[in-house]
């Protein structure tokens, strides 16, 4: 590969393997411009809407035999289901999906019931349970509901200037908590097959003891006072002094008034489809807080809330599945920008997908960010179809970097200066940027007993940092005196000043930095160098960059690839894995960002690309990718993008190709 005619053949194959790329994406267009890929996770999603459909007494006949089809093609050898493909079984995971199945009718005595229940017994049985799931079981009789936290409905009363409210919970954290407070108020217990019990004996073969379900969800508070953890006993106290009044119930006129103001809130965020948030666990929420409420399945609020859910659903071969969530503005812009960074000569369906794109910019004066940021003129983007309350920086930074790239004439137009201007308006004061919220950075609110997840917070991100630079400095390098955009320009400098010292205080003594949405470190890194390319005349910035350079190299696997666990969030010396296409072409762009394309990593991660093509059932060919490299929460929730195979191998390919012909 050393030679000018190896380098030449290099070329010549990234330019076959665009082609063959381009095709697949023009083969997979909707006929409006837009792109939309399926977004898998684990089978608890799927299951929890078998739930409802069971408390509810919604047909489960006409699905039964797609939804067992998926559910028992994601169990893992063991008689487990896990968190994500390749990472080992979870109780709660599994516990949840054996439900579903019994649910559904498969026999107790099949070899896959019979070996899901012997690996939640070995894990410890349903006391082992999260939080989540426990409430879950709760709504049928399976767990106590004195084993579940209480949650006052009070909560949205709260003031948005005291340290608790429900403003300070993450977006998708309040959209969930929101509908808690009242099934939490209700303890509702719904019929299981067997009946309707308060004490229901249907899934006692997972207990290793089924005569004692009042199992305690926190530490004895001597044990938080004995190992320090002040935070989590002044919650644990504060719970207890609500179970001895009995949740606030006491204060009847007040307990009303709070449940109209939750239900008031939660309907005020109701899509006009239907959605909520546009995520699964509020839509799933919601429905039953309106049930639980008086509502019923013919009202508009429980109808729509349930056909928002079923357009989640994906089915082929492999069965029935709900998606957590949708992702069709993100695949889009991530899609144009694959697109053009490949060169693509169809000019024609990338202007279609920027005019899709453009058209569900959110420039209405509504969202909860607005709590915090008052004055704060509109102007981002949401992820998914039907999301108008809660935009996000990311799609936003993606959107700008796909205009710019498709037309530079965009960095005037009123579509990128009203994004970059919310941007700026979204900066946290540590000068990164997180994805829905700014200054939700309150970790102790993770110490509250129903959160054991780590997930109630949505702090600044090297990655999101990183994407942001990226669009800001390209802004920046295309402004002109022919392209004057105005006032924005200084706030733009400022806002990356700032940026670039939040990476430099958030960069790993090993050179990485963490990924929040993406596995892991290798995403994070990458982000943040094509993000500090742009600012490379700041001695700060090109102090970063060696080791980060120097840690990517290091990390590239035989073959040319690179590959990182999403066990490496648990523990960063377990993050080697076999190599994947979105994480090889994460590191590729992190290094020719930086790098000559001749350099020897940047060689063999490109050539590993292109060995690992392969064609596509209908037109043109994409990259196989088993494995999920997208992130919902750290240790907790991982999500499988299906494009992510695809541009973005894009990306780092035609990045290398312009690079070729540039030398050339």
């Amino acid at each position: 590969m050393g030679s000018k005619d190896g380098k030449a053949s290099l070329a010549y194959q990234v330019e076959q393997a665009l082609n063959l790329a381009n095709d697949y994406s023009l083969g997979s267009v909707h006929p409006d411009g837009h792109w939309y890929g399926e977004m898998r996770s684990n089978v608890t999603v799927t299951a929890e809407y078998i739930f409802l459909r069971q408390a509810f007494g919604l047909d489960l006949e006409a699905d039964n035999a797609p939804y067992r089809r998926y559910i028992l093609s994601q169990q893992n050898s063991d008689g487990s289901w896990g968190l994500a493909p390749e990472v080992s079984g979870d109780v709660s995971t599994s516990t949840e999906a054996y439900l579903a199945l019994k649910i559904l009718g498969v026999s107790m005595e099949s070899p896959a019931m019979q070996k899901a229940r012997e690996f939640v017994l070995r894990a410890g049985g349903v006391a082992k349970v999260r939080v989540f799931t426990r409430i879950f079981l709760a709504t049928f009789g399976l767990f106590s509901w004195d084993a579940v936290p209480l949650i006052p409905v009070e909560l949205i009363l709260l003031s948005t200037l005291l340290p608790i409210n429900i403003y300070r919970f993450a977006s998708w954290a309040r959209g969930t908590i929101a509908p808690l407070l009242i099934i939490c108020h209700h303890q509702p217990v719904y019929p299981l097959p067997n009946g309707t019990s308060a004490c229901n004996n249907y899934l006692d073969e997972l207990w290793q003891d089924y005569t004692t379900k009042n199992v305690p969800y926190s530490e004895p508070l001597w044990t938080m006072l004995f190992h320090g953890n002040l935070i989590s006993l002044a919650f644990g106290v504060l719970d207890k002094i609500l179970y001895q009044l009995n949740g606030l119930r006491t204060v009847p006129l007040m307990r009303s008034y709070a449940r109209k103001k939750c239900m008031q809130w939660i309907l005020e965020r109701q899509e006009k489809t239907g959605d909520w948030a546009g995520i699964f666990p509020p839509m799933h929420g919601c429905v039953y807080a309106f049930m639980l409420e008086g509502y019923t399945l013919d009202d508009d609020p429980v109808r729509l809330g349930i056909e928002a859910i079923e357009r989640f659903a994906w089915q082929d071969e492999h069965g029935k599945r709900i998606q957590p969530c949708v992702s069709p503005v993100w695949d889009t812009a991530l899609m144009t920008i694959g697109l053009c960074d490949a060169m693509s000569p169809s000019r024609q369906t990338l202007l279609q997908a920027i005019t899709w794109i453009r058209s569900r910019q959110l420039l209405q004066s509504r969202g909860d960010w607005q709590i915090y940021r008052p004055k704060l003129a509109p102007g981002g983007f949401s992820f998914e179809y039907e999301n108008s309350w809660y935009p996000d920086v990311d799609d936003t930074a993606a959107i700008i970097l796909a205009q710019l790239k498709y037309d530079k004439a965009s960095l005037t137009s009123r579509s990128v200066l009203a994004a970059a201007t919310w941007i700026c308006g979204m900066q946290n004061p540590d000068g990164g940027w997180a994805a829905f919220d700014v200054e939700n950075d309150k970790l102790f609110l993770n110490k509250i007993p129903f959160s054991d997840m780590d997930s109630l917070c949505d702090t600044s991100c090297a990655d999101i940092t990183g994407r942001t630079l990226e669009a800001f400095g390209l802004m920046m390098k295309q402004a002109t005196a022919k392209a004057d955009i105005g006032d924005i320009l200084p706030n733009l400098r400022v806002a990356c000043a700032r940026g670039v010292h939040y990476l430099e205080s958030t960069q790993e003594a090993s050179g990485a930095w963490y990924g929040r949405w993406g596995c892991n470190y290798v995403y994070g890194t990458s982000h943040a160098l094509c993000g500090l390319a742009y600012f490379l005349d700041d001695h700060r910035v090109r102090e970063m960059v060696k080791p980060a350079l120097q840690w990517l190299k290091s990390e590239q696997n035989k073959g040319g690839g690179w590959g990182e666990s999403l066990l490496s969030y648990r523990s960063p010396h377990l993050r080697k894995q076999g190599s994947t296409p979105s994480q090889t072409a994460w590191a590729l762009m992190g290094l020719l960002a930086h790098l000559p394309i001749d350099d020897i990593s940047i060689e063999h991660g490109v050539q590993y690309l292109v060995v690992s093509q392969k064609p596509e059932k209908g037109v043109g060919s994409s990259w196989p990718e088993a494995v999920y490299t997208g992130t919902g929460f750290p240790n907790h929730f991982y999500l499988g993008y299906d494009y992510y195979r695809h541009y973005f191998p894009m990306m780092a390919l035609g990045r290398y190709l312009q690079g070729a012909r540039g030398r050339s």
